[in-house]
């Protein structure tokens, strides 16, 4: 296997508990470098949990998680020992991790330019004005370099939402995670979030995509996979997910949502 055939995120048997309550079972799972991977399933399947886990913000109970063949928290020993990697290790293969959740979670108190500067003057130690121009950089490619010196309370919902994916493209990630990143706002901002995630896909990002929009899974995921109750039942390409006969478990999820614009796909 040559390094472009590593997959950008390898899950194997990657189970996850909160006491007794398995809320993973013996996922395991591939997203392709370069590609937009769509994680979809009705409420309490997972999906976030699972993502979370990819970001080590979740240790999974059991099973691995490589980042581009790289163990991330802990490695199968030969023995099948599970061994934690050291914290530096585990925080050199989160940098190649951007994240963009639900809910905008900006400094009320910093600009747009300030939001997305911090963390580079913080995380990565760079002067103010290298940050800055930095910074600058990447609300202009979401479309908010207008909007630089205004406060979250001075930006709708979509504005804050592109300045949080700002934030994370700031850091170079290799891999962008979306949270169902659409899920606070309006159908009207909502798409401009969308637009800035296909621009990504274009640019050839690696993306994980939890995702209630499923006209957007099915036009833009190269991959989408279904989970249910903890378990991914189904992966497929957009056509195979959306192309009859189906698993039963994902004709009756699909069927709540012809009214949310997936009836073109099936």
């Amino acid at each position: 296997m040559t390094t472009d055939d590593i997959p950008a995120i390898a899950c194997n048997k990657v189970c996850k508990s909160f006491g007794s309550t398995e809320v993973l079972k013996d996922i395991t799972l591939d997203i392709p470098a370069g590609q937009v991977s769509c994680l979809i399933g009705p409420s309490g399947s997972g999906k976030s949990t699972l993502l979370r886990c990819m970001a080590f913000l979740e240790e999974a109970t059991s099973g691995t998680i490589l980042i581009k063949g790289q163990p991330l928290g802990f490695s199968e020993q030969d023995s099948g020992f599970r061994a934690r990697q050291p914290a530096s290790q585990i925080r050199a293969v989160r940098a190649n991790i951007g994240m963009v959740f639900q809910q905008f979670n900006l400094w009320p108190h910093m600009t747009a330019l300030g939001n997305v500067s911090a963390a580079l003057r913080v995380v990565r130690g760079l002067p103010k004005r290298e940050a800055e121009a930095r910074a600058m950089a990447q609300l202009e490619k979401v479309g908010l370099a207008d909007r630089a010196d205004h406060y979250p309370s001075q930006l709708s919902g979509g504005q804050q939402q592109r300045v949080a994916i700002a934030r994370a493209l700031a850091q170079e990630p290799r891999i962008m995670l979306f949270d169902e990143p659409t899920s606070a706002l309006d159908p009207e901002l909502t798409g401009e979030v969308l637009n800035v995630m296909r621009q990504l896909a274009a640019e050839g990002m690696t993306m994980v995509v939890v995702t209630h929009e499923i006209g957007f899974a099915g036009s833009v995921a190269n991959r989408i996979n279904f989970l249910d109750h903890g378990r991914l039942l189904f992966s497929g390409s957009p056509e195979e997910v959306f192309r009859k006969p189906r698993h039963p478990r994902l004709e009756q999820f699909l069927d709540t949502y012809l009214d949310r614009g997936a009836s073109m796909l099936v």
